[in-house]
């Protein structure tokens, strides 16, 4: 089974690029959503991270907000929240590539935003970075409104820059263009790993 590994940084069209190998039909790991539903009620994160952030858990789930909070003002805060979550969705990621090779699937995607930082990429087959212009994702990232610009800047500032992450790459798909551009890029490298 081969294993594409999907990353780039926020706001750089990832999560289009995910979609489009869902709808090629190919297995996609999404680890954002494992860590959304780790976070949420009934999640096995919710206890640790209740323990570790006194007053971020309300109503049984992390909020969110108010965890990014805390990380924001305490540096060293990030280092412990991975401390609980990563362990927690490699075992998620563990069981998705299980059940892939069950299935007898021949290529899957793991889609880790911070695969290249946490070494993921000794896990993958081949690793895939979406890229854009520090413009065009700033425009992105402003659009969606979710974060106050210095909680941006510092979750940026914390990120790998994006032209480490393409020396890194094995394909770099350029997602500042236009979005057919990016799409096209992705359909071939899909036709060639499939074929």
């Amino acid at each position: 089974m081969r294993v594409i590994g999907l990353t780039g940084g926020m706001g750089m069209g990832k999560s289009t690029a995910a979609e489009i190998f869902r709808r090629a039909r190919i297995p996609v790991f999404d680890a954002d959503r494992a860590v959304h539903d780790l976070e949420g009620p009934g999640g096995s994160a919710v206890r640790p991270i209740a323990a570790a952030f006194p007053g971020v858990v309300t109503d049984g789930f992390v909020d969110r907000a108010r965890l990014r909070a805390r990380i924001v003002a305490d540096p060293a805060a990030l280092t412990r929240l991975e401390s609980i979550l990563h362990p927690l969705v490699r075992a998620k990621e563990r069981a998705f590539l299980a059940r892939a090779r069950r299935e007898r699937r021949r290529l899957v995607v793991l889609d880790i935003p911070l695969l290249i930082e946490t070494g993921g990429e000794q896990r993958v087959d081949e690793v895939v970075v979406v890229s854009a212009p520090a413009a065009v994702q700033r425009a992105r990232l402003g659009r969606r409104g979710k974060m106050q610009p210095g909680e941006l800047s510092a979750i940026l500032a914390r990120q790998m820059p994006d032209r480490e992450k393409r020396r890194r790459a094995d394909l770099v798909v350029p997602t500042g263009l236009s979005r057919y551009h990016g799409q096209r890029v992705l359909r071939r490298l899909i036709g060639e790993l499939v074929a």
